[in-house]
């Protein structure tokens, strides 16, 4: 322990990335004081102690910032400045009140914000990593955040390095520092020493070192750690930078509208402060009731309710095992129209079992097997295989169970190690035989194998492949050839001998086919995008009754130019033999088109899509760098659990646009008579401290909108904000709202002769009522409202918030914020207002989305209107289900297995 003093992110350090670079790996091992079997764990316990976690500090909002987010509105401020104003020129009453409901709004942003926040937090907790690390000789997973100075670490393709190390052996391995250097190329690594003078800590990276943050793109290494957490490089670059993530459509959207409804209320506000002081009214009268019509029409706890509705999906979802890294992406998840996925452990179980090894004949041989298990790529601890990929782990699992006798002709050792990688497809070894002797075996994809052996045309190679694939059986080929050489490399992947095939299973899911069906009634097209055989693809799908429209491999793919691709896309159902980046281009390719498009995959070779797909969905077994590059992460590869989700994501967005209808609707009416009214008036209709009261009654009853049920017909197919819509609903439903203020301001005055205090306690209560339960008819589009029940919390905060209402101007503290108690007459008439008021506003709700219908069916042909304006829900249903059927390029087969025969009859012809 002499030197973790001087490794210390705290102290200047001499043993530095750069300083280990120019020195062999045993002199590195000796600096950092270990060895190959590694530290023991009360080394690794007191080196932890320490330097603590191996963890780039995440930059969470504290406390503090979320009070200046709550605070930041610049209405509030000029708000705080005017009340502050009146306390001064002897209106402390007005403002006390002001600043006690300031206070209360700002304290609900602010708890829900946090509550949200708090949510993330736990999120990202369960996400879990692992890392290969060597302690006390033997090789084990661990979480990367416990990783230490002098620990030896494994790193396997598709991991993120997760230390800045040196590099002790290496095997072909090659890393992705676009991280740090901006260069997407792979960088090839090597152990060999440096000069001194050729590191330094600033923009070099030393080829036998490898940095955190960067990804392994091909072989494996040993390294030993050097450096942890904050004081790595790309530590030292995220706490500079900080992090920021890129706007999803959601969050534009919400910008849009945001931008929008500002528009509306600064030229509002304007104008009724101008007219009020040509009125001849104080300027901090005027400047008070301008702001709060400001705030009234302002929507100000819409921040505030969907970050409560993220929130509460967040957990709802974590319930149903699904964990999101970025609570605005749930949003985006319920809006995807297309889901392109992988095979392996979607569609089928990912439990890969051996069914048995056959010769070049199709004839049984245990030795096809020991040739495969000697080329495979596992680690095997005290007779447990630890890690490996679940073909290799199949083909040893098997090989151990059979206890495979010794021969003359079994490998005893590999001497060198060529690594599978996404491009080959296929992994090569040099093995020495009992006799001394070398032999090459070669194994990977069948296609890739038999293409770099010599055959003649008599052999019975490709048929035993295709009587294989025929079946669905996954089919991994073996070739060998006698091996002279020094050293192994790519260009010795050729004049190959077939050996065999190893022929594994992989049943299909039994829940798969229902889980697409019902994918496909939400109004996503889902697409399979695999690295398998075309033929293996197609068998699955017909096992579990998924129609194939047709198939394209990864060579017909790279044929296509972008058009014509989008257009195949729309008639393909499966891609197979695709390789990472034909994978991301058919993202691409969608999302350039439109298609919000979301990306299923869990390997080191979807790492690329996932990052280009609107949500990139990944798993918790997947490899490093597909977690980290996935905005949603399931517990379970299950696609019934992603339906789930979608349906949680596109219930969250519909209730977020209930808020916002109301809020433009109901709001910009009564803030519209107010100011209206204003102008007519010789006395302001309701003062600043009551606008405000009412607009935090209103929205403390709203807050329960997250919990509200959502009608099956809104989760049948994707949504997204329409700025347009909201307007007219607002151009629509505010007249309305208006209306019936009008009305109240006339009964008060000519029918009741209402003074001052009594009118604005009057209007308070009707405008309240009445924007209140609006939230009955706006929260559903079936008609008539009632048919759709609203959850118990919306319905009770709701009723509650109108009963409160009702009571101000009776109770004690009626006097003290402007109120007068209300007549009889006025109580018996405001149930039959409240009631027209409803009836009206869904009169207009069923005329209005009867023409967004129309318009809807005039922009997308093929598509007929409905012949009721708001029909039973069953008959909706049913022509959504028709509209969405007649857009589809081709009719859905109702056959899938005659369907597939036919696709491979066009095919072999």
């Amino acid at each position: 322990m002499r030197i973790l003093a001087s490794v210390a992110p705290a102290v200047p350090d001499r043993v530095t990335v750069a300083s280990v670079a120019s020195i062999g790996t045993s002199e590195v091992l000796d600096r950092l004081d270990t060895s190959e079997q590694g530290l023991t764990e009360h080394e690794v316990l007191a080196r932890r102690a320490l330097y603590g976690d191996n963890a780039v500090g995440r930059r969470h909002a504290g406390a503090l910032s979320l009070l200046g987010r709550q605070l930041r509105s610049p209405l509030l401020g000029l708000l705080l400045v005017g009340a502050a104003l009146s306390f001064f020129v002897g209106e402390r009453s007005d403002a006390v009140v002001i600043a006690s409901i300031l206070a209360l709004s700002v304290g609900l942003g602010f708890f829900n914000e946090f509550r949200s926040e708090q949510a993330a937090r736990a999120l990202h907790s369960q996400i879990r990593h692992r890392q290969l690390v060597v302690r006390g000789g033997r090789t084990a997973e661990t979480d990367p955040v416990g990783l230490v100075p002098g620990d030896i670490v494994r790193l396997r393709l598709g991991d993120i390095v997760p230390a800045d190390v040196r590099l002790l052996r290496v095997n072909g391995f090659e890393c992705d520092e676009s991280v740090l250097t901006g260069e997407s190329v792979a960088v090839a690594k090597n152990v060999d020493a440096i000069e001194p003078g050729d590191a330094s800590e600033s923009g070099v990276v030393p080829s036998n070192c490898a940095f955190m943050g960067t990804v392994v793109r091909g072989g494996s290494a040993d390294a030993i750690i050097v450096r942890i957490g904050s004081a790595t490089e790309f530590g030292r670059i995220a706490e500079s930078l900080g992090t920021h993530n890129p706007l999803t459509a959601f969050q534009l959207g919400l910008g849009s509208f945001s931008r929008m409804l500002a528009g509306v209320a600064i030229a509002l506000t304007a104008g009724i402060f101008v007219i009020n002081l040509v009125l001849g009214r104080p300027v901090i009268d005027a400047l008070l009731f301008s702001l709060a019509i400001a705030i009234g029409i302002t929507p100000q706890l819409l921040p505030a309710v969907v970050s409560v509705s993220l929130a509460t999906g967040s957990r709802r979802l974590a319930r149903r095992k699904v964990l999101v890294k970025r609570l605005i992406s749930i949003e985006d998840l319920g809006n995807i129209e297309m889901l392109i996925t992988d095979k392996t452990g979607t569609l089928t179980e990912g439990a890969v079992s051996l069914l048995g090894a056959l010769d070049a004949q199709g004839e049984p041989n245990d030795y096809v097997l020991a040739l495969a298990r000697a080329c495979s790529d596992v680690v095997v601890e005290g007779g447990v295989v630890v890690v490996g990929s679940p073909l290799d782990v199949a083909i040893e699992s098997a090989a151990m169970a059979m206890s495979m006798p010794v021969s003359s002709a079994t490998p005893t050792r590999v001497l060198f190690d060529l690594p599978f990688d996404h491009e080959r497809r296929l992994q090569s070894v040099v093995v020495e035989l009992p006799d001394g002797s070398r032999l090459m075996i070669t194994k990977g994809a069948p296609e890739s194998v038999l293409a770099r052996c010599v055959l003649n045309p008599t052999s019975p190679g490709p048929s035993v492949l295709d009587k294989l694939t025929s079946r669905g059986s996954r089919v991994v080929a073996v070739a060998t050839k006698p091996f002279t050489g020094s050293m192994l490399g790519t260009y010795d992947e050729r004049e190959l001998v077939l050996v065999g095939f190893v022929e594994l299973a992989d049943p299909p899911k039994a829940s798969a086919g229902k889980a697409v069906a019902r994918l496909t009634t939400l109004g996503i097209k889902v697409r399979i995008a695999t690295g398998d055989h075309p033929d293996v693809a197609v068998r699955v799908c017909e096992q579990l009754g998924i129609p194939v429209l047709g198939v394209l491999t990864g060579n017909e793919v790279d044929a296509l130019d972008d058009s014509t691709l989008h257009a195949a896309v729309a008639r393909t159902t499966i891609f197979a033999r695709v390789s990472p980046e034909q994978k991301a281009r058919i993202v691409d390719v969608e999302r350039h088109a439109g298609v919000h498009v979301g990306f299923l995959g869990d390997g080191v070779n979807d790492a690329v899509a996932l990052h280009n797909a609107d949500v990139g969905i990944s798993v918790d077994s997947a490899t490093e760098v597909a977690k980290d590059a996935a905005d949603i992460v399931l517990l379970e590869k299950d696609l019934d659990v992603l339906a789930d989700g979608v349906s949680e994501g596109r219930a969250i967005f519909a209730n977020t646009i209930k808020y916002v209808l109301m809020a433009t609707s109901s709001n910009f009416g009564n803030m519209f008579s107010a100011a209206a009214a204003s102008a007519f008036m010789n006395f302001l209709p309701m003062l600043p401290s009551q606008i405000l009261l009412n607009n935090l009654l209103y929205d403390l009853s709203e807050m329960t909108i997250p919990t509200d049920h959502v009608d099956e017909l809104q989760l049948l197919r994707p949504a997204h904000w329409d700025i347009r819509m909201i307007r007219r609903f607002m151009a629509v439903f505010g007249p309305i709202s208006s209306a019936f203020d009008i009305f109240t301001f006339v009964f008060m005055l000519r029918v009741l002769h209402a003074g001052t205090a009594e009118f604005r306690a009057g209007w308070f209560v009707e405008s309240l009522a009445t924007q209140t339960l609006v939230i009955f008819v706006i929260r559903t589009r079936r008609s008539p409202f009632y048919r759709s029940r609203p959850s118990v919390a919306l319905a009770t905060s709701s009723l509650v918030c109108v009963a409160v209402g009702v009571a101000l101007p009776f109770s004690p503290i009626a006097s003290a914020i402007g109120f007068r108690g209300l007549p009889l007459r006025f109580m018996v008439v405001l149930p039959v207002m409240i009631g027209t008021y409803l009836v009206l506003v869904e009169v207009a709700k069923v005329q209005f989305f009867r023409r967004l219908e129309l318009h809807a069916a005039e922009t997308q042909p093929g598509v007929r209107p409905a012949r009721r304006p708001l029909a039973a829900h069953r008959t909706q249903h049913q022509r959504i289900v028709h509209q969405r059927a007649a857009r589809l390029p081709h009719p859905i087969p109702h056959h899938p297995k005659r369907q597939a025969r036919r696709w491979r009859h066009q095919r072999s012809a």
